[in-house]
């Protein structure tokens, strides 16, 4: 794949739809080689490409960081902790696995009430949706749940008068990230087939069903 042609709004709705359920890559590999790119589309390219690549190892990184700024204010760590889960649910992968568990937790204890948490059925119009599949979780839309996530999160962060500290902290965090993608050489296993046939599906949004 041309890492080139991919634009950053590309590789954002890549990384919304993709699954993150993945192992991180192992930190050999990780801190193996580091390059300085020769030109501004090499280090595009290769900043995407990274990006995409070593995207759990990046998200625990700056999980690390933010706990790091956080272990002298307890109430700053349940703050960034919804703020995370916010975020992660903007994920459709993720959204889905969380609203199934959650639906199977409930089903033992009230099944009329995990009936209820089921999402609505898309129309289909001669054999298609009408439109792009909604995302639910526990049977109301995700934004629902990101607002509310993220609404309390922000009023955690003013009360435990953290913010200046997890905007360093994430400051602090995407910038080695930043680093780390412009100077991580990749590697023949971030050029595989598979690799790129994963991408290609999540970027043409599954175009061809």
């Amino acid at each position: 794949m041309d890492w080139g042609n991919v634009t950053a709004e590309d590789l954002i709705d890549a990384l919304r739809e993709v699954d993150w359920s993945s192992p991180p890559r192992p930190l050999s590999e990780f801190f193996s080689r580091f390059t300085i790119p020769r030109s501004y589309a090499k280090w595009s390219s290769r900043l995407k490409c990274n990006l995409y690549y070593y995207r759990t190892n990046y998200f625990i990184l700056i999980t690390v960081i933010l706990g790091l700024g956080f272990i002298r204010r307890p109430l700053a760590i349940v703050a960034a902790f919804l703020t995370a889960l916010s975020i992660a649910f903007l994920n459709d992968s993720f959204a889905g696995t969380f609203s199934e568990k959650a639906t199977r937790t409930v089903r033992q204890f009230s099944p009329h009430l995990a009936a209820k948490m089921r999402p609505p059925l898309t129309p289909v119009i001669r054999g298609r949706p009408s439109a792009k599949r909604a995302i639910y979780i526990c049977g109301r839309s995700r934004w629902v749940f990101v607002f509310i996530f993220a609404t309390v999160s922000f009023i955690l962060w003013f009360v435990s008068c953290g913010l200046l500290t997890v905007l360093w902290a994430l400051a602090i965090g995407l910038l080695v990230t930043i680093l780390h993608a412009s100077f991580r050489t990749p590697n023949l296993k971030a050029r595989l087939n598979t690799f790129r046939e994963e991408f290609r599906a999540v970027w043409r949004n599954y175009s061809e069903l």
